[in-house]
């Protein structure tokens, strides 16, 4: 960015978000001078920036905009209208989007290694950035959830490696092209591409366009790793710019994944013959760990380092994670809403608990699966469970109802196929239900890329009392 060492204050319209306030504090230790704003500023972010010496402005006004600064950040979710965007464009003062300011002020001079994918992005992320953490090579990280291993989703630190999750995701109001265009790998990861986002993304076409936008800005001298089992990468790699290498579970490939054993905690596999054990279930988690392999050769680890890594991964907040037991009642907390991620994550559980009952209990959040788009693939993917619970679409009044999925048809065609089905509209309701119709050994699985509603502590309280 051309005149970056001019520049002495920044300003964050948007701030509380867990990465805007990640970088916010950063560049505040580096020297520069942080004001910010948000709609609601409220913990743990506000602490959290309170304890750096930034203090957040609640409500968004021109006034916040004085003394004037030398950069802006504007945050994905601040739209035109706001305030403070029309004096920024109405006086000309110079801004970015987040992405852009990663690239500018964090991965420029790094090893940037970014994992992309429709599914996969933070566990594989997560994954990389323990197993370099954990061989001594202290990796910067920015991922789109909390690792265990961490207990925190973003780092700056002086290494030469930084992991970075590449979110397909449009990057600003001014600027719709995917995050991870901004980025600069060394080593990029495509796990997989599928259909979402369909509030941007028009179609598959238009998402595989925005994959091919990314593989077109990979240097030369730079490594693509992909999925082999993805079908919707290959067309995409007969002009990439770089190195490739793939893997696979099912086709030839560079890297062949084979002897693969699952148990109740953990994934065994082999990789070109090295044999790996990674405390997590279910073939997809089998081939993160695999792209995440790869990875950590590339960046000169070998078999027995990266080994050593996964043996104390502890996993992912919010991707199947284990709640605990509660009146004999398993609780597992998993981020899915795709129906792909809803059927691995289901697949995943039964073999891991055999002979239990599975509970799925799904709220219809995303913007993609609050439409009608995967009516028929998330009757397909619920019906691996044996008991479904769908909760009320969110912000079922923001479609029309043309466009809105029908989770009463789903609930009739799972009935006709024998799986036991509810819609109910509360969390209250839903709880209420779980609590009088699960016994001792069920396995209830509760999926949302929300809070659904303080859903899971209700239910825990719940069976606990009981």
């Amino acid at each position: 960015m051309n005149g970056q060492s001019d520049i002495r204050s920044i300003h964050f319209i948007g701030i509380s978000g867990t990465a805007m306030a990640a970088a916010a504090v950063e560049l505040k230790n580096r020297g520069y001078t942080i004001s910010g704003s948000d709609l609601n500023t409220y913990p743990p972010m506000s602490t959290f920036l309170a304890q750096n010496g930034i203090a957040a402005t609640n409500g968004f006004s021109e006034n916040n905009l004085e003394p004037r600064p030398g950069l802006v950040v504007i945050g994905n979710a601040v739209s035109r209208g706001n305030p403070e965007v029309e004096y920024i464009l109405d006086n000309k003062l110079p801004f970015l989007s987040l992405p852009e300011l990663i690239k500018e002020f964090f991965l420029r001079d790094k090893k940037a290694i970014v994992v992309t994918g429709t599914h996969g992005k933070t566990t594989t992320a997560s994954l990389i950035a323990w197993t370099l953490e954990h061989n001594g090579l202290n990796p910067g990280f920015l991922i789109g959830g909390i690792p265990r291993n961490f207990d925190k989703g973003v780092a700056f630190t002086p290494s030469d490696w930084f992991v970075i999750e590449g979110d397909e995701y449009d990057s600003a109001f001014f600027d719709k092209r995917s995050k991870f265009i901004h980025y600069i790998p060394e080593i990029a990861i495509i796990n997989n591409i599928e259909f979402d986002h369909a509030d941007i993304f028009e179609d598959l076409d238009a998402v595989r366009k925005s994959f091919r936008q990314f593989i077109n800005i990979i240097p030369r001298n730079a490594l693509l790793i992909t999925n082999g089992d993805s079908p919707n990468i290959s067309g995409l790699l007969d002009t990439a710019p770089c190195r490739t290498t793939g893997f696979s579970l099912t086709k030839d490939a560079e890297y062949a994944i084979t002897g693969i054993q699952a148990s109740e905690t953990h994934s065994n596999f082999k990789l070109n013959g090295d044999a790996y054990s990674v405390p997590l279930n279910g073939a997809f988690n089998i081939q993160n760990a695999a792209a995440a392999a790869i990875c950590a050769y590339h960046a000169g680890l070998d078999h027995h380092q990266i080994q050593s890594a996964f043996a104390t991964f502890k996993g992912v907040k919010r991707r199947m994670e284990d709640r605990g037991i509660f009146g004999g009642v398993g609780i597992i907390d998993d981020f899915a809403h795709h129906p792909t991620a809803v059927r691995q994550t289901l697949e995943a559980l039964k073999t891991r608990f055999p002979g239990r009952r599975i509970w799925a209990v799904f709220e219809p959040r995303s913007n993609t699966t609050r439409r009608n788009i995967f009516q028929k693939e998330l009757t397909a993917a619920l019906s691996l469970a044996d008991a479904v619970i769908i909760a009320q679409v969110n912000r079922i009044d923001q479609l029309q109802a043309s466009e809105r999925l029908d989770p009463q048809q789903i609930i009739d065609d799972l009935v006709k196929s024998r799986v036991s089905a509810f819609h109910l509209p509360t969390t209250e309701s839903i709880a209420h239900r779980l609590l009088n119709s699960t016994r001792p050994g069920d396995i209830v699985c509760i999926l949302s890329n929300g809070g659904f509603g303080g859903l899971h502590e209700m239910l825990i309280k719940q069976l606990q009392s009981k």
